[in-house]
């Protein structure tokens, strides 16, 4: 069933669509300069596809693909459900807020995206490919999270999920928690401030990450890195830490144990084990400043 402007009014702007229930694929194909307001998109792909200067308030996305290939977009206070999966792609200029989206696999490919009190309740292969995103309080739940987005702004993030960040450039994350293993992955110029990070393997492969009054707990974590730099970090329940990694790490905290760095300054309360193996990196290479390294290995 189509949908027919039955409850619009004119308005100097925008049409108001107000408390309405639509169904029927593509209910509102390429609207332009619309109002919605607490209205159901129900059974029926791709309601908003190709939209156009749409405000959205206190309204439901119940079926696939609501808003593809759409720009100048604000969400406020709506709900997207399981079933709204691959929600957000292709769209550019979308603001979401106060928002709760249960559906995976939602914004690909967009640009110019601002999230602030959003839940996304499952966040499974959330956020991939995406240029300009600032996101203030989110929470999300899911594994692959935000691959190989860029220029990110993140403040106030809570994410229980593996494999995030994977191939993100250029990003700075403020106040998070994360639970996350294999984080940071193949990534280039990250900087975390004021963080907590718990997951094994943390930022393999990647350039240019900077931790700065973080705390974090890894096994094998922070290795095959080319220019880590810690700032004023704890280092709690980490082993084997830093192998082939190139670091200027301040670490205010005991480091269970360090194993082959390349290269670089490491600076530590205590160090657990440090193992410098001859036959496969340059000892000479690291600078160790540590006053307590209970166990050495070469």
């Amino acid at each position: 069933m189509g949908y027919e402007m039955k409850n619009t009014v004119e308005t100097r702007e925008k049409k108001e669509i107000v408390q309405e229930f639509l169904t029927g694929e593509r209910a509102l194909f390429q609207g332009e300069n619309l109002r919605i307001v607490d209205t159901i998109f129900d059974d029926g792909e791709s309601p908003l596809k190709e939209s156009r200067n749409i405000d959205l308030t206190g309204s439901m996305f119940k079926w696939k693909y609501p808003l593809w290939y759409s720009r100048d977009i604000t969400v406020k206070n709506c709900s997207i459900f399981e079933m709204g999966r691959a929600g957000i792609w292709y769209t550019d200029h979308i603001l979401v807020e106060d928002t709760v989206i249960e559906a995976p696999k939602n914004f690909r490919h967009c640009h110019d995206v601002r999230l602030k009190n959003v839940n996304f309740v499952n966040a499974a292969e959330t956020l991939w490919n995406c240029d300009g995103v600032e996101m203030d309080h989110v929470t999300a739940k899911g594994d692959y999270f935000a691959m190989n987005s860029q220029n990110l702004t993140i403040k106030n993030f809570t994410l229980v999920g593996n494999y995030s960040f994977d191939g993100v450039k250029n990003m700075e994350i403020h106040n998070a928690k994360m639970l996350s293993k294999d984080a940071f992955w193949n990534s280039e110029n990250v900087t975390v401030y004021d963080s907590f990070i718990s997951g094994e393997y943390l930022g393999w492969n990647a350039k240019n990450l900077t931790l700065v009054n973080c705390t974090i707990e890894s096994l094998q974590g922070m290795c095959y890195i080319d220019n880590l730099v810690m700032k004023n970090c704890k280092l709690v329940n980490t082993t084997l830490a830093f192998e082939y990694s190139t670091v200027d790490a301040e670490i205010t905290s005991r480091v269970d144990s360090i194993l082959n760095p390349t290269g670089g300054t490491i600076r530590a309360e205590r160090i657990g084990e440090l193992i410098m193996e001859k036959d496969k990196i340059n000892p000479d290479r690291t600078r160790i400043i540590c006053k307590d390294v209970l166990k050495k290995a070469v």
